[in-house]
């Protein structure tokens, strides 16, 4: 379960098939992806690591970090070392690549390559399962998400779309200005400049099928579109 946050004004294709079998959106500056899934249900997603002051453009677009995993033929250990290596390439990122088997955690702000234990995790733009107010809100209602096993999903659109910032006491310092802090603290960021693009769900079935469901919105935080797939995770060759 996942929001997307970026500049309104960067342009993006809504998720859809690849040539090479990658359901994902599409960042049409840059070419590269936010969150996305293979047919072989392998997934990947990144944040960026919030570093104000500590932005070099003319490095790569951290969009080509889980696309470059979800192209990789190797298995997805393999596939998470590779990427890292060249993780002084990009400016701050988190990534987050598994599939029905193993989960990775990754970031070129931290050492090594981390595998994520059975249960719930949570990530924003700091450090895996930092107890930021919005990590602990989203992951509060996936834990009881997961405790329901009802399989209605309404509940986690419910926590992403949560528009309430979090109270000054309890807001991260991070180097942004306090009136930013609180704007950037909601699960769902509304500002007509930066906020919420879009929200994901990718769940994968104990029987193999794979559902993938986006919602896009405006600068107003209007829900403009929905797309969802479904499909049967392909055995990998």
């Amino acid at each position: 379960a996942a929001n997307r946050d970026e500049y309104h004004a960067r342009p993006a294709a809504p998720a859809h098939w690849w040539p090479e079998g990658v359901f994902a959106g599409r960042d049409e500056r840059a070419g590269g992806t936010w969150f996305g899934v293979s047919r072989a249900g392998r997934f990947a997603l990144v944040t960026n690591f919030r570093e104000p002051g500590r932005n070099d453009p003319a490095l790569r677009s951290r969009g080509d970090l889980p696309l470059a995993i979800l192209r990789d033929p190797a298995d997805i250990a393999t596939a998470c070392a590779t990427v890292a290596r060249d993780g002084d390439r990009y400016n701050g990122f988190n990534v987050v690549a598994g599939d029905p088997h193993a989960v990775f955690h990754f970031s070129n702000r931290r050492q090594g390559i981390v595998p994520l234990a059975t249960g719930v995790h949570a990530l924003s733009n700091g450090a895996l399962d930092a107890p930021w107010p919005k990590v602990l809100r989203v992951r509060a209602a996936l834990e009881h998400w997961c405790a329901d096993a009802s399989g209605d999903t309404e509940r986690l659109w419910q926590a992403l779309a949560d528009r309430t910032p979090a109270a000054d006491a309890d807001l991260p310092r991070t180097g942004l200005p306090l009136a930013r802090e609180r704007v950037v603290s909601a699960p769902f960021i509304v500002d007509p400049d930066y906020g919420t693009r879009a929200s994901t769900l990718l769940t994968i079935a104990r029987d193999g099928t794979a559902t993938f469901v986006e919602r896009r919105f405006d600068s107003r935080a209007t829900l403009i579109d929905e797309i969802s797939e479904r499909f049967e995770i392909a055995a990998r060759r």
